[in-house]
């Protein structure tokens, strides 16, 4: 599906910008400036307007990256309970630094604020789904479930 058909759902919903967002990032792991520009008309708003909720919320990514995101917390219970060496891991395997994607497309490395998950540091989340207590040596594991 392209995001023209995905825009012209949401055309007559209220707030239909954000979700059609959402529904465009699900389909491409990101927002095209082309789906932004094309959401402005179709919402009767100004291009900066769709920029600025494109860009506001951290949830929408408006660059290239890979399919499943892996979003580590980079808040104080997880930086203390082990979250560098989580990320040096993760780095590792993945075999790109924090804020890239893999050549071939199919992960994104990013930071995350809090997950509302402290009692259960470090935590990461891909795709959404979260993963508690994580170490280094779980790291694999994870990866090799979206692989």
């Amino acid at each position: 599906m392209n995001y023209q058909e995905i825009l012209a759902k949401y055309a007559n919903v209220p707030g239909g910008m954000i979700e059609a967002f959402h529904a465009i990032q699900d389909e491409l792991s990101y927002l095209p400036e082309e789906a932004i520009i094309e959401a402005a008309k179709l919402f009767g708003k100004p291009v900066s307007q769709a920029y600025g909720v494109a860009s506001f919320y951290s949830m929408f990514s408006v660059k290239a990256r890979g399919k499943n995101v892996i979003r580590i917390c980079e808040s104080a219970p997880c930086h203390i309970a082990g979250a560098a060496e989580v990320v040096s891991a993760l780095e590792n395997e993945l075999g790109i630094k924090i804020g890239n994607s893999t050549a071939d497309g199919r992960f994104a490395l990013e930071f995350t604020e809090c997950v509302g998950q402290c009692q259960a540091t470090p935590v990461i989340t891909v795709n959404g789904k979260p993963y508690f207590d994580v170490t280094p040596a779980k790291v694999a594991g994870i990866i090799a479930e979206y692989k």
